[in-house]
């Protein structure tokens, strides 16, 4: 067993295990200077590394303690790593950052949402014809996202004891308070009451499509206790690395984005592209084999982490940032919001799909990208 443990952290990939400590080594020489041009690309490379390897170690610990907690870890440390970019750049971004939370998580949602499920349900059906999931506990998982969504940033746009889409204290507690017991709640729901509604659903044989027998299980060896706790420790190091690099860099980037003409809404998509990009591709990596309620227990954890744990921290992190929190979202995104809500519903209580709802999906997300770079 011991030297199976040794085999297993030899085998880590050595960008793994070097990347947290360029990230590091990043963090040490960019804190607290002025950066150029080659330490701004350096850091911002850095930055990106030490993301895509936090996610890769919180998969190695995932892959260990199995589905769906897997995809319960994956989407806690995005979301760490999410409210960990959102702090550093309030506390650097002064009054222009109020409304960086609610474009970060909302654009979480419509990556998660339409982005990710959009790319599963095209790349699963185009190689499988015809992919299943669970529509009990996706359907169940979507409701509780667009109830967090309404409660924490569609509610603000029409309350009227706090100006400018923003809660008062009192209702600014009761959202967070809310989001947390939903989330629980959830989590509860996904992990013990109802587990097998998150599992992925064995493909059995039908007439319709001689390839939709052909789903693909197998899995990689599970990593030992050794191997698991060496991840837990360099997932570590990338969050250190992470939020750090994101302060050294949060001037830079905001400068860059305002030279370009881009709106201030485009920093919080920024934010979620980066973090979610990992986590997209493991997605897109299930849905190849055919496991997509993986997929989808990736994809709306992630949306729910984002809301539920994020909008809670960053309501008690306000009591010191310098700058209101606004949380209402523009007309435009409730829109989308609705749209990207009805369709996920249409799409996920059949329990099967093809390629027409992965196109749907995608459709609404790149409608919210355009929209985020021309309001």
């Amino acid at each position: 067993m011991a030297q199976t443990g040794r085999f297993q952290l030899l085998a880590t990939p050595w960008w793994a295990i070097a990347l947290p400590i360029v990230g590091m080594i990043m963090l040490i020489i960019t804190w607290g200077r002025e950066l150029n041009l080659a330490l701004v690309v350096l850091g911002g490379l850095a930055l990106i590394g030490s993301v895509i390897t936090a996610v890769h170690h919180a998969e190695v610990i995932a892959h260990r303690v199995g589905d769906p907690y897997g995809a319960l870890i994956l989407a806690v440390a995005v979301t760490i790593i999410e409210v960990g970019l959102i702090v550093t750049l309030m506390i650097s971004g002064g009054e222009k950052a109020a409304s960086l939370p609610r474009d970060t998580v909302f654009s979480a949602v419509m990556i998660t949402c339409n982005l990710i499920i959009g790319l599963c349900l095209l790349v699963g059906p185009a190689k499988h014809w015809t992919v299943r999931f669970s529509a009990q506990g996706s359907t169940g998982a979507l409701a509780v996202v667009a109830a967090l969504v309404s409660l924490t940033m569609v509610l603000p746009t029409f309350t009227t004891s706090a100006p400018g889409g923003t809660f008062t204290g009192l209702q600014l507690g009761f959202a967070g308070a809310a989001s947390i017991l939903l989330y629980g709640v959830f989590v509860f729901v996904q992990t013990v009451r109802h587990r097998d509604f998150f599992l992925p659903v064995e493909v059995l044989k039908v007439a319709d499509s001689p390839d939709e027998s052909r789903g693909e299980h197998e899995h990689a060896p599970l990593p030992s206790n050794r191997a698991t706790l060496f991840s837990l420790g360099l997932l570590m190091v990338c969050l250190v690395a992470v939020v750090g690099l994101a302060k050294s860099e949060s001037p830079a980037l905001e400068g860059g984005l305002s030279a370009a003409g881009a709106p201030p809404s485009v920093v919080g998509v920024a934010i979620a592209l980066i973090v979610l990009a990992p986590e997209t591709a493991a997605a897109v990596r299930a849905a190849l084999r055919n496991r997509l309620q993986t997929s989808l227990n990736l994809a709306l954890g992630s949306a729910m982490a984002s809301i539920g744990l994020t909008i809670p921290v960053i309501a008690v992190a306000s009591i010191w940032l310098p700058t209101p929190l606004e949380l209402g979202l523009r007309a435009a995104d409730i829109v989308l919001l609705g749209l990207t809500v009805v369709i996920g519903i249409l799409t996920l209580t059949q329990g099967r799909a093809t390629v027409l709802q992965g196109i749907l999906h995608l459709a609404v997300f790149a409608s919210y990208l355009f929209i985020a770079f021309n309001p």
